[in-house]
């Protein structure tokens, strides 16, 4: 049994990081109103950016030549991943992670052992892991997180944009939590380039005939893709970033919930083990007063 100084220091111990992880909670759902306030300002515009660049593709009928649409065959990918900076957030990131050595060594088997499949990571925890498993990994987009803003995230979005168009990748794809909840990320794996075709919806196709163009159509879609993608991007980031607040909040709140029990059963433990030495301590008094009286 643990000495009755052993069991002090180890209650002394949770009750530190007891209050630890109760700061990193309220820290974490501080950042998450901010957060998910973001995201969802962001979703809406991000959605009507889409429709409105749908709508006037599909008026063109091809007639504009974009290269972000054009389809070749995936002999080289590249896969944008996006975690976060820092830890202690439950499986925020390992679930990012598995997502995509999942995708590495299934989907872009062939790709990975040809040496035509990278990774472009958005946090350190990703670029950490996936540098360690040797897969090959560009860019240095750790810190996007510390100052989170459009720019920060447009540089990432350029660099899968211009490898595209530069014929460096055949094909880009994203991997990212989607915020649902404070206890609920999903993790979305999507294609980014080249643009997937979309159904334009019959009330979205009879309001474009409404729109008045300046300057014409095809100068109006050329100057909204480039935007259209950049912005997916950047959602994809805000998304993930209230996604780690989440996570990390309910983490920080289990840990604090197994801290109180810890401490429960320790002060237990505590409240025997001293209870025990007394009575040791008795039985050894009355043995001494028995031994004398018997001299």
């Amino acid at each position: 049994m643990a000495s009755l100084k052993e069991v002090r220091s180890r209650i002394t111990s949770v009750q530190s990081t007891q209050q630890i992880t109760k700061a990193m909670k309220m820290v974490a759902a501080a950042k998450l109103r901010r957060a998910q306030d973001n995201i969802l300002r962001m979703r809406p515009y991000a959605q009507r950016l889409s429709g409105i660049l749908t709508n006037l593709s599909q008026l063109t009928e091809g007639s504009v030549s974009n290269i972000y649409s054009e389809k070749r065959e995936a002999n080289r990918v590249l896969v944008i991943v996006v975690t976060s900076d820092r830890g202690l957030a439950g499986a925020f990131n390992s679930n990012i992670i598995k997502a995509a050595n999942t995708l590495a060594q299934g989907k872009y088997r062939n790709q990975l052992e040809s040496g035509n499949l990278t990774f472009l990571t958005i946090g350190r925890k990703g670029a950490e892991a996936l540098s360690k498993r040797g897969y090959k990994v560009i860019g240095d987009f750790t810190g996007t997180f510390a100052n989170l803003s459009f720019d920060t995230v447009r540089l990432a979005a350029e660099r899968a944009m211009d490898g595209f168009v530069a014929r460096e990748f055949d094909q880009v794809d994203i991997i990212y939590n989607e915020f649902k909840n404070v206890a609920t990320q999903i993790v979305r794996n999507e294609q980014f380039l080249p643009i997937e075709d979309k159904p334009v919806e019959e009330t979205a196709s009879s309001m474009v005939s409404d729109y008045t163009f300046e300057p014409s159509k095809e100068q109006i879609i050329e100057e909204l893709i480039p935007k259209s993608l950049k912005i997916q991007v950047y959602k994809a980031v805000l998304e993930s970033n209230a996604s780690e607040h989440g996570a990390r909040m309910t983490a920080m709140d289990k840990a604090t919930e197994n801290a109180g029990e810890l401490l429960k059963e320790l002060k237990l433990t505590y409240n025997r083990t001293r209870q025990a030495a007394i009575t040791k301590e008795i039985l050894e008094i009355v043995g001494g007063a028995e031994a004398l009286a018997a001299k």
